[in-house]
């Protein structure tokens, strides 16, 4: 509100706005709150003043039950009405009616016998105020907090499952970055020496996985057997070295791991797993089995054939300008009338032998040349000119 005030006049600086039914409503829930000691503070938080039944219904029959909060929601308003009576209603509604009731500190009633039985809502001493959250605001609280509820569940589900996963033994290879074109044959040869080196008892199986990557699976050697899982892992342990440098040797793969395989050859854990990936021994072995090439670099001052070629491609055009200049200009010097410019030089090269002019009586071969070289191609116009003329003729007879 602007204060207007002037020399004449205080305007509206002593002016004060009128409370309205929306300023009572908060003057008196600010008063209840201060008698009863509430903290309206607490009432903005996530806490949820309606029942589970209020919520679920409201959430099923969300339009009906906004009509029916909003009634709730003036009967408690206004200080003069000390009952409310509905309409006539199936039992479910009348159920979340009396739910509802009890939410907001009314008491309720159901009257008559069906097909014309109704709830009447009643102040009593024990209603304070209505809740200040709505009904639809709560929902939403509630689905939010559910939601949380189960991401948190899902996060402890993963960190305990990654956590089971991490402790799983080791009981394979892991070669990475394969050769291309290898094969499982020639990975049998290859490492048959190194493999055949593990203790009595295990064999080891050779898979191809769709990561591109290559498995060398611990096994006991006869389908009766039991191994420990704690033995397997000793015994990939043990040959990773003499398995990393035969790979390497060999260029076999770029890098050798250690993992976790299950029963259907899925990765449960790598040794890389919480590591800098590809380090230690399997980075030594990367390094053998591809050597890095320094590319060439060209000098400060070099040309590229780039450059040499874009060279070229300029020096042609240039040279098909000029020459395209050359030809017009020639066309443009060509005269029409031929027989009149050859007079016209005659008259011209007289006038100066008359003139006494030692430096001009003589003309360069250059300029003959020229002059002759016009002479021809107006003479060559002026026969293809006759030629057509003839043809002409020829169809208009």
């Amino acid at each position: 509100m602007k204060c207007n005030a002037s020399k004449s006049s205080e305007g509206n600086l002593k002016k004060s706005l009128s409370c309205d039914d929306e300023c009572a409503r908060l003057e008196r829930n600010r008063k209840l709150a201060l008698a009863l000691d509430i903290d309206p503070e607490t009432h903005k938080n996530d806490h949820i003043p309606y029942s589970t039944e209020t919520l679920r219904f409201f959430h099923d029959n969300t339009q009906w039950s906004q009509a029916q909060e909003k009634l709730f929601r003036l009967f408690a308003a206004d200080e003069n009405e000390k009952r409310l009576r509905f309409k006539p209603m199936p039992a479910t509604q009348r159920s979340f009616l009396h739910s509802l009731s009890e939410d907001f500190g009314f008491d309720s009633e159901s009257m008559d016998p069906e097909p014309h039985r109704h709830v009447a809502v009643f102040k009593t001493p024990r209603f304070v105020m209505a809740p200040m959250k709505t009904l639809a605001e709560c929902v939403r609280i509630r689905m939010t907090a559910e939601v949380t509820t189960a991401k948190s569940a899902l996060s402890s589900t993963k960190a305990s499952s990654s956590s089971s996963s991490n402790n799983e033994p080791f009981n394979a290879f892991l070669l990475m970055h394969s050769r291309f074109g290898l094969t499982v044959d020639e990975l049998r040869s290859d490492l048959a020496a190194t493999l055949h080196s593990a203790p009595a008892g295990i064999d080891f199986d050779i898979s191809f996985l769709p990561s591109e990557e290559i498995v060398l699976k611990a096994r006991p050697a006869s389908p009766g057997t039991n191994i420990p899982a704690s033995s397997l892992e000793n015994t990939v342990k043990a040959l990773k070295n003499a398995l990393a440098t035969t790979t390497a040797q060999k260029r076999l793969a770029a890098s050798v791991q250690l993992c976790a395989l299950d029963a259907s050859l899925n990765i449960l854990r790598r040794e890389s797993d919480g590591t800098a990936a590809g380090g230690g021994w399997s980075r030594v072995a990367a390094r053998g089995a591809a050597p890095r090439v320094a590319s060439q670099q060209v000098g400060v001052g070099g040309k590229s054939g780039f450059a040499v070629l874009g060279s070229k491609v300029k020096d042609a055009a240039k040279k098909r300008k000029a020459e395209e200049m050359e030809r017009k200009k020639l066309e443009e010097e060509v005269v029409e009338d031929w027989e009149e410019e050859v007079r016209r030089e005659e008259a011209k090269e007289g006038e100066l032998v008359e003139g006494g002019n030692p430096l001009e009586e003589f003309e360069t071969g250059s300029q003959a040349n020229r002059r002759e070289g016009q002479a021809e191609v107006a003479f060559d116009l002026e026969v293809e000119r006759a030629t057509d003329r003839e043809k002409e003729q020829d169809l208009a007879g």
